[in-house]
């Protein structure tokens, strides 16, 4: 190991020692992210079709008089997608904690990025 190697990996240690809990889990996040081959959150732009992969953090359904809504947050380490299903109360499989793959077209509605009935693939549970 060359002196470079050894001070990246003395660097590393020290960064997992005394980082917090939530960057940890968010590069973990982001390495996953970028394993699968997804655009990152935070890249996403308004009228792009994207493919982002996260776990969600919250799922709620939001009664409306004419439409309810199934809203869940996308979190892949570098920022949140709001992922909505319009009409749906339920989607078996879309709990908070769960990771998955959503593909669609990004929109902002009140600042916030978001997929409208997102194609979705739910990774198998770790």
């Amino acid at each position: 190991m060359t002196t470079d190697e050894s001070r990246l990996s003395l660097r590393r240690l020290l960064h997992r020692l005394t980082a917090s809990e939530a960057e940890i889990e968010a590069q973990e996040l982001r390495r996953e992210s970028a394993e699968s081959g997804g655009t990152p959150a935070h890249q996403c732009a308004r009228g792009q079709v994207v493919s982002v992969t996260g776990r969600l953090r919250t799922v709620v359904y939001t009664p409306r008089t004419n439409l309810p809504t199934l809203e869940a947050d996308l979190y892949d380490g570098s920022d949140v997608v709001t992922l909505v299903w319009l009409g749906r109360r339920h989607i078996a499989g879309i709990e908070p904690g769960r990771h998955l793959t959503a593909r669609g077209r990004v929109a902002v509605r009140d600042d916030r990025k978001v997929i409208y009935n997102p194609y979705y693939e739910l990774e198998s549970p770790k």
